[in-house]
């Protein structure tokens, strides 16, 4: 019995750890080098009815979130087999523990397993090592709130829309009296409409047959006096032959029994699912329009039709029709978009006199400076020895041997140039850094009138150039050149004014520089500069 018992007690405790191992947790390495890339993968299997939810991070545990690869699902007999891999890193050498993550499975939270993941320091030797360009940051959520424009949008387009319907709605009826002058007149033109909407070619029977029949209701309603609408089809032929009667309607039992055969079929259509086929289809609208013009004709007269009236010309009057409701719908159109010109205008007119046109400018229609100032900054170390700098954008390494002469590249033993835009561009900043083959004592002065030059070279006119002392946060010392320039751009060959700040630092036989440049007059690219220039920390020169 008591062995009994222990293997009874082993099974439910297997039981109940299998059913909490829901979600598989693994990764490709538990060692790596810094600023390299783990791959964390969760697993789980589910039905194909299960709904399971995987965390949007920035950050698990210590660890950063380069890239959140798709799901991928995998198909095995009745249930899916869901993969979702995290793509983490982590810039400080260490021992670090990804701790459990939370899994939504049809709303029911299930757990990943902690894993230990060690991060090795990285040794450079930048005279053998070759340097590869930076990894693009992964995109962040922007905090702009540019869906309340998007929002504005839709409303003034959904009361335009709503203007348009509500004109229509009630500009239906009076074209129907104005037009329509007899029911056999209105049930003519439905028929020859019902034609142009093509329902029958688009597959959709049973709006054809209901549209269909309600014609021939409606003329029996307004031309006999029967409540052919509310009435059953049965109802509807028993009320005919009656009226027939009692009006000395000459009506021939072929009439009759057509006009019930069609109801008849438009009500296996209706509810019963019924598929005509095509010429059976033709039969019945065909059917329906010989029984209103025969019931039309054998409805008594009590004054005889003008003789004008009976030569009127079917096809004329049709015209007429069709050329007035092209007016309405017209007006129905012009009356929508001058109501969304006028909100759209109103709209901007309130927003340029409460917040000024250059608030509308750049909110409404764009402004890149602005959106690099707005959005997630990148701090990063560039260069050896290494300048520390916080900017818009990733920095991308650059080939010196096209933008320095080949007698200063004689000069250098070790140059490294990274970049974001072009002097053409609304916002360009550079940092470079190297080294010199023969010891030299450099002047900074005379360094930044060199800088001009190269920059006079690449399309620079007209520079202006001041300069002053300039000191980091932890008290370097440098020089700071600033001023104007005119910048050509060689393609549509129009030149643009400039702004540009250029810092120089020097530390044993090294040379560290930052340029930035941008359209004079950007006040957010001012911002751009200034917040850039407070975050410039040097690394002293290693041998």
């Amino acid at each position: 019995m008591k062995l009994k018992f222990y293997i009874l007690l082993f099974l439910l405790t297997s039981a109940v750890f299998a059913q909490q191992k829901q979600v598989e947790t693994s990764i490709d390495t538990t060692k790596n080098k810094i600023g390299a890339e783990f791959k964390l993968t969760l697993k789980t299997v589910v039905s194909s009815k299960s709904k399971v939810v995987f965390p949007k991070l920035k950050n698990i545990g210590p660890l950063e979130v380069i890239q959140s690869y798709p799901i991928d699902t995998v198909k095995k007999n009745d249930t899916y087999e869901l993969i979702k891999k995290y793509g983490l890193t982590q810039f400080d050498s260490g021992k670090y523990t990804i701790p459990s993550i939370k899994i939504l499975i049809d709303k029911k939270p299930y757990l990943s397993d902690s894993i230990r993941v060690e991060v090795a320091n990285v040794k450079v030797d930048t005279l053998q090592q070759k340097m590869y360009d930076i990894k693009d940051i992964s995109s962040a959520d922007s905090n702009n709130d540019w869906w309340i424009y998007v929002l504005i949008v839709i409303v003034i387009l959904s009361i335009g829309a709503f203007v348009y319907w509500y004109v229509k709605k009630h500009q239906k009826k009076k074209i129907e009296e104005e037009v329509y002058k007899t029911p056999i007149e209105k049930a003519t033109s439905l028929l020859n409409n019902l034609e142009s909407k093509e329902l029958v070619q688009k597959g959709e029977i049973k709006e054809y047959y209901s549209e269909l029949t309600d014609i021939a209701r409606n003329y029996i309603e307004e031309a006999i006096h029967i409540p052919a609408m509310e009435s059953t089809t049965s109802e509807l032929i028993q009320a005919i032959r009656l009226a027939s009667t009692k009006k000395k309607m000459t009506l021939t039992p072929e009439t009759v029994e057509n006009l019930e055969r069609v109801l008849r079929q438009a009500d296996l259509v209706k509810f019963a699912k019924s598929k005509p086929l095509d010429f059976e289809i033709t039969e019945d609208r065909n059917k329906i329009q010989k029984v209103i013009l025969t019931l039309d004709n054998a409805i008594p007269t009590e004054v005889p039709a003008e003789e004008e009236d009976q030569l009127l010309n079917e096809a004329q009057r049709q015209k007429q029709i069709q050329l007035q409701l092209r007016k309405k719908r017209n007006k129905r159109i012009t009356l929508a978009a001058a109501t969304v010109v006028f909100l759209l205008t109103a709209t901007t007119t309130f927003f340029v006199v409460t917040k000024g046109f250059s608030y509308v400018k750049d909110n409404v229609i764009g402004h890149p400076s602005k959106e690099l100032l707005e959005g997630e900054w990148v701090k990063s170390a560039y260069g050896n020895p290494a300048v520390q700098i916080e900017t818009p954008k990733v920095l991308k390494r650059m080939d010196t041997q096209k933008v320095l002469p080949k007698e200063a590249m004689a000069l250098i033993k070790e140059m490294q140039l990274f970049a974001y835009g072009s002097m053409i561009d609304n916002f360009y900043v550079t940092v470079s850094t190297s080294k010199f083959k023969n010891p030299v004592e450099l002047d900074l002065a005379k360094t930044l009138e060199g800088t001009l030059k190269i920059i006079e070279a690449q399309g620079g006119q007209n520079i202006i150039v001041k300069q002053e002392d300039f000191q980091t946060n932890s008290g370097i010392q440098g020089l700071k050149g600033y001023g104007t320039m005119t910048v050509l751009n060689p393609v549509s060959k129009t030149s643009t004014k400039a702004y540009y700040e250029i810092l120089l630092f020097k530390q044993d036989q090294g040379l560290q520089q930052i340029m930035i440049l941008h359209q004079e007059g950007d006040t957010y690219a001012n911002d751009i500069t200034t917040r850039i220039l407070n975050s410039v920390e040097l690394q002293k020169a290693s041998n």
